[in-house]
């Protein structure tokens, strides 16, 4: 069975970014009931030179809405700028890719097949195929930061397990 565009990345982003949406969830849970203010979270990283969960929250929306706006546009740009989110923020951010994600249509998704995007940073272009886009950078990237996200929520306390990384699996 061949798998399609869509079934490449829309159930996947989805899945992640439900995980994320109730990791952040039982972030805020374990901050209100230890008395800890949920903005420490929004800048804690897991070492100096690292980008804080803001980052990471950011980027797995960026790396999964944002990829497919830009398969769709043909070109893939880093966020023009990190938002000073706090985390109320961080949770609309998730919410929002999340519903425009959930309202793409299959059939939209999957006519990028065959297409071409160019990933630009500053003066460098990379070209990419979307398929090649999709499994090389876009995938890797939105599980990259929502393993920091979930990594950075561990360290501060938040009790966590595999499950809640994961989000609901499409079994079947």
């Amino acid at each position: 069975m061949a798998i399609s565009i869509y079934d490449s990345t829309v159930p996947s982003y989805l899945q992640i970014l439900e995980g994320v949406i109730g990791v952040l969830g039982k972030g805020l849970a374990h901050s209100e009931a230890q008395g800890i203010d949920p903005q420490e979270m929004v800048e804690a990283s897991l070492h100096p030179d690292m980008l804080p969960l803001r980052f990471q929250i950011i980027s797995v929306a960026h790396h999964s809405l944002g990829a497919l706006r830009g398969m769709q546009a043909g070109v893939f740009t880093p966020p023009p700028s990190m938002p000073d989110l706090d985390y109320a923020g961080m949770q609309a951010l998730l919410d929002n890719a999340h519903a425009e994600l959930k309202a793409e249509s299959v059939e939209a998704v999957n006519a990028l097949e065959g297409g071409s995007l160019v990933f630009k940073l500053s003066s460098m272009e990379m070209p990419f195929t979307v398929e090649n886009f999709i499994t090389s950078f876009s995938l890797p990237n939105v599980y990259f930061h929502a393993t920091t996200a979930y990594d950075i929520l561990r360290m501060k306390g938040v009790p966590l397990g595999k499950m809640d990384y994961l989000g609901p699996m499409r079994i079947g």
